[in-house]
């Protein structure tokens, strides 16, 4: 397969990041591109600059979005929405739970549920989801919810791929470290504290690294499937053990 081979592509969380990298990336290759995300303002002027077709949509909508499922034929799904929380499972309220399952999890569930269907009908299509390396690693600062529901995230890609063997219908997860998105700034409600904490002195992957990626897994050809890129910034590992000194125990 490739883009030759697909006509019609949806991105959600278009509006900003990756999902505007990848609207842009992918309408450069001659997709009609499909994209959805809450802020209509910044939606329709991507539409301007782009030619994509607006849908201002959360991706908590679902009875919207089957009517839009019902109403276009996608090839290629971008799950690219996602949002993360201050705090930690011991220190999230309820909401913060709820609205990371909600966005994070959930809604690729039901986008899933309500648009591969179709790609298994035609026998043509691609699922790339974007993830994340704290649904793979526990590392310190991390917040448990978020890292929970991107491990699900990977586990939905995995077992995709075993419901869709024997089909063209090709599944990817891409996996990055720190993007320079706007995430950040909505976490601390701080764009300039932001900037300076996260990526001020260091050298961050930018949203046309990962929707490259996209493009990548997306126009390889038909015997190769990009089951799973991890992507990060050639100054950043992952990893590491920390060990703490036992309180009772004999340190002499």
């Amino acid at each position: 397969m490739g883009f030759a081979d697909y006509r019609v592509a949806l991105v959600t969380g278009a509006s900003s990041g990756i999902g505007t990298a990848t609207v842009r990336r992918l309408r450069a290759e001659g997709l009609e591109v499909h994209a959805m995300a809450r802020d209509a303002d910044r939606l329709a002027q991507l539409a301007k600059a782009t030619g994509c077709i607006p849908h201002a949509l959360d991706v908590r909508a679902t009875a919207e979005i089957a009517k839009l499922a019902d109403s276009i034929e996608v090839d290629v799904l971008v799950n690219n929405a996602g949002q993360s929380r201050q705090g930690d499972v011991l220190t999230n309220s309820a909401d913060d739970v709820d609205q990371l399952i909600d966005v994070n999890l959930r809604a690729i569930l039901h986008l899933t549920r309500l648009f591969v269907p179709g790609m298994v009908k035609r026998n043509r299509g691609h699922v790339v989801t974007i993830s994340s390396i704290a649904g793979h690693y526990a590392f310190p600062g991390g917040n448990t919810v978020y890292h929970a529901t991107k491990a699900g995230v990977h586990s939905l890609s995995q077992q995709l791929r075993v419901h869709l063997y024997g089909s063209n219908v090709r599944v990817t997860e891409i996996s990055p470290a720190r993007v320079e998105t706007e995430v950040f700034a909505r976490l601390l409600g701080d764009a300039e504290e932001a900037q300076k904490r996260f990526y001020d002195g260091y050298e961050s992957l930018k949203p046309e690294d990962i929707a490259e990626s996209i493009a990548f897994a997306v126009g390889s050809p038909a015997r190769m499937n990009v089951s799973f890129m991890e992507v990060l910034p050639t100054k950043q590992v992952v990893g590491g053990l920390n060990f703490a000194r036992g309180s009772g125990s004999d340190q002499s």
